[in-house]
C-alpha cells in the first residue's frame, strides 16, 4: 500500500474523531451550564420546600413556569416588544461604541477631549436618565431604546479603545515598511487585534441590555409592557407570576449573551486553531493528485 493510499484510508477515521472532539465540546459547553440550571432549580425547591416559605413570598419554581405557560398568549407580545428593544438598543450602542473607540484611538487629542465626558455619561444613574428621556422623547420606543444603547456603548467604546491601544507596533511598523496602506493595515492587523476585547465589552453590553429594556419600559411605556405585567402582578400579589416573569427576563438576558458568544466563536476562529482545517475529502483529493503524478 502506498503513502498516498494510506492517507486516504486514515482520512475518514481522521474525520471521525475530529466529529468526536466536536461532540465532546458540545457537551462540554451545553451540558455544564444546562446542569447548574438544574441544580439552582432544584436548590430554590428545596429552599422553599424545607423551610415551608409562603407561596406569597416564593412559588415552587414549577408553579412559576406554570404561570409563564398558562398566560402565553399574553406574555408572547410583551416578550417580543422587549427582544425588539435589547436587539435594536444594543445595536445602536455597539454600532455608536465602535465608532468612538476607532475614533478616539486614530485622533488622541479627541480621545482626551471626550473620554472624561464619557465617564461622566456613566456617572448618571440610568434611573435618574429615563425620566428626562421620556419628557424629550415621549412615550414611544425611542426612550427604551436610548436607554439600551446607553448602557452598552460605555464597555464596547472602552474595550474597543484598549484593544486599539495595544496593537503590536511591530507589526503595524512591517506592515508599512513593506508599503500596506494603512486601510489594510487596519483591516488586517488591528482588526483582528482589537476583536478580543471587542466581544469582551460586546458580551457585557448584552449581559445589560435586557435591564436597560425593563428600565425604559418602567419609565416610558403608556400601555402593556413586560416590566407592566410584573409591576401589577406583584400589586395583585400574583408572586408566581412575578417569578415567571422574572425568568422571562433572564432567559432573554442569556439568549442574547449566546449570540454573541457564537458571534465571536465565528468571527475569530484563530482563537481555537492556529492552522486551517483541513476536511477528510480535501485530504483525500490531495491524495489522488499525488497519486496521479
Amino acid at each position: 500500500m502506498s503513502v498516498s493510499d494510506t492517507n486516504l484510508a486514515s482520512a475518514p477515521r481522521r474525520a471521525n474523531r475530529s466529529s468526536e472532539s466536536v461532540a465532546r465540546k458540545v457537551a462540554r459547553n451545553v451540558g455544564v451550564p444546562v446542569l447548574s440550571i438544574v441544580l439552582l432549580l432544584v436548590v430554590w425547591q428545596a429552599i422553599v420546600v424545607g423551610f415551608h416559605v409562603a407561596p406569597y413570598i416564593a412559588p415552587r419554581p414549577y408553579q412559576a413556569v406554570l404561570a409563564v405557560t398558562q398566560n402565553w398568549s399574553t406574555l408572547w407580545p410583551l416578550v417580543l416588544g422587549t427582544i425588539r428593544e435589547t436587539v435594536y438598543g444594543f445595536v445602536a450602542g455597539a454600532a455608536l461604541g465602535i465608532s468612538l473607540g476607532v475614533i478616539m484611538a486614530k485622533v488622541p487629542v479627541l480621545q482626551r477631549l471626550v473620554y472624561p465626558v464619557l465617564v461622566l455619561s456613566q456617572a448618571v444613574p440610568i434611573i435618574a436618565l429615563a425620566a428626562p428621556l421620556v419628557l424629550i422623547l415621549g412615550f414611544s420606543v425611542t426612550p427604551k431604546v436610548v436607554i439600551v444603547a446607553w448602557i452598552v456603548f460605555f464597555p464596547v467604546t472602552v474595550n474597543v479603545l484598549d484593544g486599539l491601544s495595544h496593537v503590536d507596533q511591530d507589526l503595524v511598523n512591517l506592515a508599512r515598511v513593506y508599503g500596506a496602506p494603512r486601510w489594510r493595515t487596519f483591516v488586517q492587523i488591528e482588526v483582528p487585534a482589537t476583536a478580543t476585547p471587542l466581544f469582551s465589552g460586546l458580551k457585557i453590553g448584552a449581559t445589560y441590555a435586557v435591564t436597560g429594556a425593563i428600565i425604559g419600559e418602567l419609565a416610558a411605556s403608556d400601555g402593556s409592557s413586560l416590566a407592566l405585567y410584573q409591576e401589577h402582578a406583584n400589586t395583585n400579589l400574583n408572586t408566581a407570576a412575578v417569578y415567571g416573569t422574572t425568568m422571562l427576563m433572564t432567559v432573554i438576558g442569556i439568549s442574547w449573551f449566546l449570540l454573541v458568544v457564537g458571534a465571536e466563536v465565528f468571527a475569530t476562529p484563530w482563537q481555537r486553531r492556529t492552522v486551517a482545517r483541513r476536511s477528510w475529502r480535501r485530504v483525500a483529493d490531495q491524495s489522488e493528485g499525488d497519486s496521479a503524478r
